[in-house]
């Protein structure tokens, strides 16, 4: 986090297109991280929110295009390689190959709203030798939309930071306490589907 806000600081909105770049290129770029930080900086620099999008939406495309090549030319073969040396990678890539198996030509846009397998798709869809034009104008869509919710929180946010900050300390002590019990719901809910699969593991 500290070397990426670094990088933008430095290098501002170049350094954002070279991190959704590698994001989408399947290095460990954290998109919930770079996306929103994107959408701060384009509203700090001014930039038009549907260019921020724009921007955001072709540094992704290029990104997916070398996760496609890399699975077209070295196909299934050079995946199940890379799932052999690096076991992590295991999950990611079969889940896609599950969801192009069960979606077909729309599996690359499904994909690329699903955390687990949105930037791996571009390996898969390579491997199983999708057209081009198909998967760009698949991944563009999935991409768009992706983009256009994480981006418009650091955006809006900039945009209307001293009314959120006003709000907030005005109703900080309620936010803590919704908070608390927030917590406090999710911790009995554990517990009971722990119970519950444990009852069931006894009755079996």
């Amino acid at each position: 986090m500290a070397l990426m806000e670094s990088l933008v600081d430095q290098y501002g909105m170049i350094a954002i297109f070279l991190l959704i770049l590698a994001e989408y290129a399947c290095f460990p770029v954290s998109s919930e991280i770079i996306l929103p930080l994107a959408g701060l900086m384009g509203a700090r620099a001014g930039l038009p929110f549907a260019s921020l999008i724009l921007f955001s939406t072709a540094a992704g495309l290029a990104g997916s295009c070398i996760t496609y090549s890399i699975g077209r030319f070295g196909g299934s073969p050079l995946l199940e390689r890379l799932m052999n040396r690096f076991p992590s990678l295991s999950k990611p890539i079969l889940s896609s190959y599950r969801t192009f198996g069960d979606h077909g030509k729309s599996a690359v846009f499904i994909s690329r709203l699903i955390p687990l397998c949105r930037t791996y798709i571009g390996f898969v869809a390579g491997a199983m030798k999708q057209s081009l034009m198909g998967y760009l104008l698949s991944s563009s869509l999935g991409i768009l939309l992706w983009n256009t919710v994480l981006t418009s929180f650091g955006y809006y946010f900039y945009q209307y930071r001293d009314v959120l900050f006003a709000h907030f300390n005005q109703y900080k002590r309620w936010i803590f306490i919704g908070g608390l019990l927030l917590l406090l719901l999710i911790l009995i809910c554990r517990i009971s589907s722990r119970q519950k699969d444990s009852e069931t593991d006894q009755d079996q």
